[in-house]
């Protein structure tokens, strides 16, 4: 498994079909990026000057929004995802 470094963290995107009102399915390149994703690995945290390491607020298994073009899509072992730091996680999904 891919094992991210620092504030880093790597997510599964949630990819959902488009369809416009009239039932007519979108190709992905027409369609807004999907902001969702459920946290798979996260890195050790972020180190400060002074040395101290400050943890990473979120968990494995946690849902979350992200900014819409934040992060680098990766693909590992046929699976997509995308690395983000800490900082790009607007909220946490319930």
């Amino acid at each position: 498994m891919l094992k991210p470094l620092a504030d880093r963290v790597i997510l599964e995107v949630t990819k959902e079909e488009e369809t416009t009102v009239g039932g007519i399915v979108l190709a992905s390149n027409v369609q807004e990026k999907p902001q969702t994703g459920k946290i798979v690995a996260v890195g050790e945290g972020r180190t400060m000057d002074n040395g101290e390491k400050i943890a990473v607020a979120v968990n494995v298994g946690e849902t979350v929004l992200f900014d819409k073009y934040a992060g680098s899509e990766v693909s590992f072992e046929g699976r997509d995802y995308l690395i983000v730091h800490e900082k790009d996680i607007v909220a946490t999904v319930d």
